[in-house]
């Protein structure tokens, strides 16, 4: 069975409608055979990310960064699935008030250090989290889950 870890940083109510968003998208009924972990970006760990097949990242954007606990994330693990996990398929999702591409960026650049893989550009959500934001964002993780299985 393929395996998609979801990694996200989920503090606010839009964040949640979000992470409630990709959870429904990688687990919907039309993929067969991936199993789906939700780790919080302060709980994951490097065995989580070298059990995976595909990993879906989810961040607010914090003062034009990712969150401190996303970035934690990376920190916790990049040495220790650096020569492991190339080639690894992604995607990512982040909410901002105002603005989202530091974090995007920041995120794009260290995946590209570790050789990930985007699946697809970022689910970038500016403002209120509506139906449109949160009908992306579960686009994204059934893709990522799909990922996970070798299909896109």
């Amino acid at each position: 069975m393929a395996r998609l870890l979801i990694v996200h940083h989920t503090p606010s109510p839009g964040m949640q409608d979000l992470f409630e968003a990709a959870s429904a998208g990688a687990e919907n009924d039309e993929i067969e055979g991936v199993e789906v972990t939700a780790r919080a970006a302060l709980a994951a760990t490097a065995p989580d990310v070298l059990a995976a097949d595909a990993v879906l990242l989810g961040t607010p954007a914090n003062i034009g960064y990712m969150s401190g606990a996303l970035k934690h994330f990376f920190d916790s693990v990049y040495y220790p699935c650096l020569n492991d996990t190339g080639g690894l398929p992604y995607g990512l999702y982040v909410h901002g008030n105002n603005d989202t591409a530091g974090a995007v960026r920041a995120v794009e650049q260290i995946t590209k250090g570790m050789g990930w893989e985007r699946v697809r550009p970022p689910a970038e959500i500016i403002g209120e989290v509506g139906r449109e934001a949160r009908e992306e964002v579960w686009e994204l993780a059934a893709v990522t889950a799909l990922a996970a299985l070798g299909e896109v």
